[in-house]
């Protein structure tokens, strides 16, 4: 069947387009590099920590700071006492095979997204030493292989979600030096917690 010259011109625009698509920065980068790309896009750097985080590179593991698995899924994110000012993006509940989110020591403020409770294979989430507001959210009871949960030091409100108790692998837990209140939970893990934690 022939094509008439007006299909004829869809179709070769369409193909003249194709190489926008696939070497575009938007479309050259994986899952992961855009969740940390959109953390990036909200950070303060003065001291150029994140200077290797070019979104056009096809993933995100020769980035500093950054370390992948050998299937190039993001595992570690690496930024403790980075002098970086910001807060915390949705995004990072993407990254789901992230093991260790290292934050502490730094600027970072605004809420805690419960998006975060997303990150199934978690198992350090130090946010200590930082400026965060908000509840700690419920959703962290999804988190079921974190170990280490630190948000000491922030400026934390409301309540320790009761959700937490069903965490079966939280061996450590400290949310000291916050705003907290209410009543301490006594079950699962926390029955092993110091108070002054």
């Amino acid at each position: 069947m022939a094509m008439d010259s007006s299909n004829f011109m869809k179709l070769l625009f369409s193909l003249l387009l194709l190489p926008f698509f696939f070497f575009s920065p938007c479309f050259s980068t994986n899952s992961d590099g855009n969740a940390l790309h959109a953390f990036r896009s909200v950070l303060s750097d003065p001291t150029n920590v994140l200077q290797s985080w070019d979104p056009t590179l096809v993933n995100p593991c020769t980035w500093f700071h950054v370390t992948c698995n050998d299937h190039n899924r993001v595992i570690r994110l690496d930024l403790g006492n980075s002098n970086i000012t910001g807060h915390l993006v949705p995004e990072l509940g993407k990254l789901e095979h992230l093991q260790y989110l290292e934050l502490y020591r730094n600027n970072i403020g605004g809420k805690i997204p419960k998006e975060l409770g997303n990150l199934k294979n978690l198992i350090s989430l130090d946010l200590y030493d930082n400026k965060l507001e908000g509840e700690i959210p419920k959703a962290f009871a999804k988190l079921k292989s974190l170990r280490f949960l630190r948000l000491n030091n922030n400026r934390i409100g409301g309540v320790i979600p009761r959700e937490l108790t069903t965490l079966p692998n939280l061996k450590f837990f400290d949310v000291s030096n916050n705003d907290l209140w209410g009543t301490i939970p006594t079950e699962g893990p926390f029955a092993n917690f110091p108070l002054s934690s």
